[in-house]
């Protein structure tokens, strides 16, 4: 019997941007869905998982300007694709922003679980609890869930499929509980993690964890994978940059 494949369908924000979104089935495949959003051929991928709330305002404008001029630059410049959770807030947003001002080219995927956002095109469903997709992202895929961290494992197995044979590394920016879960994903699939310590929580104690606090049972246990790494917010981007180039020549094969 053929099996009907969802088709992507656009995305119309207030501002004027469209983006192409699609719903994950169980008929359907990661590699299939990639093909869908028109995302082929696969490349070397960085995950950006942390805080969608909890950061400090004074973090903002610092990530703002790590994002727009160091980190957006280096991966439009190396071929990045790039996977997060898609919502209008915290880092997701602060990489909305910078790939909108910095004008690149990159494709910028965001993951969520269809129960907690609401589309902008159906405005009668928007609840306190949904959030809104970042009007700066030009891709979507919605997948099966209800709850906040139900995303966190097709976040993960998506950029490990669409980065194929290519490295790929996640990036971690403050966070809370689902940061841990989101990391523990990128664990389990051998990918290297780098933490920014300095931009609170999550970060924070896995960074500690690193310097051996074990407080936290979690943090520690990750960073027995030997996959975790650390840089400070207050370095220079061209040392976190240097250390991804780094992490990606590693893990390149």
């Amino acid at each position: 019997m053929d099996i009907t494949l969802p088709s992507a369908f656009p995305v119309h924000f207030v501002n004027g941007h469209q983006a192409l979104a699609l719903e994950m089935t169980p008929a359907l495949e990661l590699s299939q869905a990639l093909t869908l959003l028109q995302l082929q051929p696969s490349r070397p991928i960085l995950v950006l998982v942390g805080g969608a709330s909890g950061l400090q305002d004074s973090h903002f404008d610092v990530l703002s300007h790590l994002f727009q001029d160091s980190l957006c630059p280096w991966l439009q410049a190396r071929g990045f694709g790039v996977v997060d959770g898609g919502t209008e807030a915290g880092i997701m947003q602060l990489m909305g922003e910078a790939y909108h001002q910095t004008q690149c080219s990159f494709p910028l995927v965001g993951v969520a679980a269809q129960g907690t956002i609401v589309l902008p095109q159906d405005p009668s469903d928007a609840t306190d609890e949904r959030a809104q997709l970042d009007p700066h992202h030009p891709f979507f895929l919605l997948v099966p869930g209800q709850d906040w961290g139900d995303e966190a494992p097709w976040l993960a197995k998506l950029a490990h499929c669409w980065a194929g044979s290519h490295p790929s590394v996640t990036l971690v920016v403050n966070g809370g509980g689902i940061t841990f879960q989101d990391v523990a994903e990128s664990v389990a699939l051998g990918r290297p993690v780098v933490v920014v310590a300095g931009s609170g929580r999550t970060a924070d104690s896995l960074a500690a964890a690193l310097e051996g606090d074990r407080s936290d049972a979690q943090a520690s246990a990750l960073v027995q994978s030997g996959l975790i790494h650390s840089i400070h917010l207050e370095q220079a981007s061209q040392d976190m940059l240097a250390l991804l180039d780094r992490l990606i020549a590693v893990y390149s094969g």
